[in-house]
């Protein structure tokens, strides 16, 4: 086994690229719910509890499978840099908000697969126009299944057109129900920003205060159910990524297995986006779950298919925002004081 090193012992260009990568992980809402912390024994992942969702995510379920994500890309463009990661999940029982250390070893850098996941992270996007009518070879399909695999996770096509239309009909009711609540709309309208605050989901500045205003007093649900109904019945993909527990160490390999297959699916041209309403609805979680008629628990439910256009990336808070008790100066000064 490699020798552990610590964090002064990588360059600092490639330490601010691997927490850069990090930074483009999917979150709910584009909260971007984590935080970094330096050492010199390597980098400490937490939640950040201020970008919690408490309506719609009220166990923090999403927040740890969005931070899942965030450690998987370190994990990618650690490799990039020739360093192995090294992660220890859940480290310290006292303290909830420390969801992973990870420490580095020298490696001998990537195989073509790993670069192909590294090169994906830049152009990962949550498409949600619809797709090119275009089917998902069957051998595509079962690279996916593969890679939730490898992070612990499973991965489920809905096959039938049956259960694509039972799975539309939930994440309809789910519309419905989470738009009749106005608690819920008013947390979507506080996280409709302006895309310069870098957080968020992104609506043109002039525009905000009206959307906001329309999001928080009307019950759109019945005309959004409708379309994401068609979203889902007209996808070529709709699939679960789930987990057999349902706790939080579960809940980052749900992370980490999302991540590497949709990184997995754009390097075969597919994006995806995301029909969760209804897992985040509770009582149609256990209908998902018997629909899919297998043990273990539904984490995502997502539609992929090729895409039509190419979106722009969503937009991200600054390194400098992210990385706790540091900016990225002190980082690359606190380094080449001991080169």
């Amino acid at each position: 086994m490699s020798e552990g090193i610590g964090t002064d012992s990588i360059p600092p260009e490639a330490l601010e690229t691997i927490l850069e990568s990090a930074l483009l992980a999917p979150s709910s809402h584009n909260t971007q719910p984590w935080r970094f912390e330096i050492s010199d024994t390597g980098v400490s992942l937490y939640a950040d509890r201020l970008r919690a969702l408490p309506v719609n995510d009220p166990d923090d379920r999403e927040l740890t499978i969005s931070c899942g994500c965030a450690l998987f890309n370190l994990r990618v463009a650690a490799a990039h840099a020739g360093f192995i990661a090294h992660c220890h999940l859940l480290p310290d029982g006292d303290d909830e908000d420390l969801l992973a250390t990870v420490s580095f070893a020298p490696g001998s850098g990537l195989d073509g697969r790993q670069a192909e996941l590294y090169k994906a992270i830049a152009g990962r996007r949550t498409y949600r126009k619809r797709f090119e009518p275009k089917q998902v070879p069957s051998n595509v399909l079962s690279t996916l299944e593969e890679s939730a695999g490898i992070e612990g996770a499973w991965f489920q096509v809905l096959e039938s057109e049956h259960a694509r239309h039972q799975v539309a009909e939930l994440v309809a009711e789910g519309d419905a129900a989470q738009w009749s609540n106005p608690s819920w709309r008013r947390e979507l309208a506080a996280w409709m920003h302006p895309r310069r605050k870098g957080d968020g989901l992104a609506v043109p500045g002039m525009v905000a205060p009206v959307a906001q205003l329309v999001v928080r007093t009307f019950d759109m649900g019945n005309g959004v159910g409708a379309k994401d109904r068609q979203l889902a019945d007209e996808s070529p993909v709709i699939a679960a990524l789930g987990t057999a527990g349902d706790g939080v160490e579960d809940w980052l390999k749900a992370g980490q297995a999302l991540e590497r297959v949709l990184l997995r699916s754009l390097g075969q041209g597919l994006q995806a986006s995301y029909l969760n309403q209804p897992i985040q609805v509770a009582v149609l979680r256990p209908k998902l779950q018997h629909l899919l008629g297998r043990s273990g628990f539904p984490q995502i439910l997502l539609r992929l298919g090729y895409p039509a256009t190419d979106l722009p990336a969503a937009p991200r808070r600054n390194l400098q925002e992210v990385v706790e008790n540091s900016d990225v100066r002190d980082i690359k000064a606190k380094q080449a004081s001991r080169q």
